[in-house]
């Protein structure tokens, strides 16, 4: 009877066995990927190519988010500055590249401006020389979605705008955010239904959409704006009011990572790298200051960073490197999702490129990875290698 028992178990259990490492079986056979785990302790426990560059997709925000937090820490909050020029009643906002201006925040700031005295503002006035004019880095304003909005010092929302129609009238689709100009103008273009676009290639147009959304807000409050915005440096005189972001950067940091938001990522690299060299930021000044901040630590060769959100197919870094960074990121683990049980890690997607990189969690030591394919393999393949590899 025991026989026969121990039998039916191995029927059950032989199946299980034959299809536990299906996964890695298929990431075997790739001919454009790499793979690496350590142990707690920094050493190999598994390695396949895992010093070949390729391309990481936003798996390279792990590097973004190391070098803000290791330059601004974890409890930084981004600030930004307004100037009332009295005499033309022009509000000025000088922009600081906060990444996290939502419309919740512009709320809290135009109440502050009221209570300061502002009363009546003949025109928004906007200073966006932290960056270059026209900025746009690799694989950002090609198409209207969310994740490909360009960065701009001034921004709101991510530079995105929610907005749906109802019966062929256009509303905005977040009740916090008041419905501007330029939102009910792209609102023309869909039938009907709810629609997140971004706005649009040309920087200028998040910088005037920012603009309307806060003279809107100003509304609010009861203050009188006339439509007027106008560009330049802000005038010399003391500084109005400044406004601390409510979310610190360890919470930024954690919804870019959750989110894989793009365009925080690339206004933090943008923000870091101006911060740097003290001049506008710029598409060479960001790739210098990625790569030889990163060389400078880990002493790395045979690599290549052109944007902080991993956008662009340009960018190279290989499996092995990613876990050295990863070594170094351990201060911060917590502000990575759990997408598996027990696997701590943020992914990277692009068309033919899948990674994933992180921790896996066993008996409550955190053993770095880095899974990087540079094929078109199947959605959830860097998923089940993770599972596979944590159940070793």
């Amino acid at each position: 009877m025991r026989r026969i028992s121990y039998l039916i178990c191995l029927l059950f259990i032989l199946p299980a066995f034959s299809h536990a490492d299906e996964a890695l079986t298929a990431f075997s056979k790739l001919n454009n990927a790499g793979l690496i785990v350590l142990d707690s302790n920094g050493r190999t426990i598994r390695a396949d190519h895992a010093d070949r560059p390729l391309i990481p997709a936003s798996t390279t925000k792990l590097a973004t988010a190391w070098l803000a937090l290791m330059h601004w820490g974890e409890e930084h909050r981004f600030r930004t500055r307004f100037y009332w020029d009295e005499p033309s009643r022009v509000l000025w906002v000088k922009g600081s590249g906060d990444p996290y201006l939502v419309s919740e925040e512009l709320a809290r700031i135009a109440r502050s401006l009221k209570q300061k005295g502002l009363r009546q503002v003949k025109a928004i006035g906007l200073d966006n020389s932290l960056f270059q004019a026209g900025l746009v880095l690799p694989g950002t304003g090609t198409t209207n979605n969310p994740y490909d909005a360009v960065p701009t010092a001034t921004a709101a929302n991510f530079n995105t705008i929610a907005i749906k129609k109802i019966n062929g009238k256009v509303v905005s689709a977040e009740p916090q955010t008041p419905l501007t100009p330029y939102a009910k103008s792209l609102g023309r273009s869909i039938n009907s239904g709810e629609l997140r676009v971004n706005t649009g290639r040309n920087p200028s147009n998040a910088e005037n959409y920012f603009a309307e959304l806060m003279a809107a807000f100003l509304r609010v409050q009861g203050i009188e704006v006339d439509p007027r915005i106008v560009f330049g440096k802000v005038p010399n005189q003391p500084v109005f009011y400044t406004h601390t972001n409510s979310k610190t950067l360890g919470e930024i940091v954690r919804t870019m990572l959750k989110y894989s938001t793009n365009f925080v990522a690339n206004q933090l690299i943008l923000m870091l790298s101006s911060e740097t060299y003290q001049r506008p930021a710029n598409t060479a000044d960001v790739q210098r200051y990625m790569e030889e901040s990163l060389s400078r630590q880990f002493a790395w060769e045979n690599f290549t960073f052109e944007d902080g959100a991993g956008l662009s197919r340009n960018n190279r870094l290989s499996p092995q490197q990613l876990t050295e960074l990863l070594q170094a990121f351990r201060p911060w683990k917590h502000l990575l999702p759990e997408i598996e049980p027990g696997v701590y890690a943020k992914t990277g997607t692009l068309t033919g490129v899948s990674s994933l990189a992180g921790y896996l969690v066993k008996r409550g030591e955190w053993q770095p990875f880095a899974i990087v394919m540079n094929e078109n393999v199947p959605y959830q393949l860097r998923n089940r290698i993770a599972r596979e590899l944590s159940l070793r």
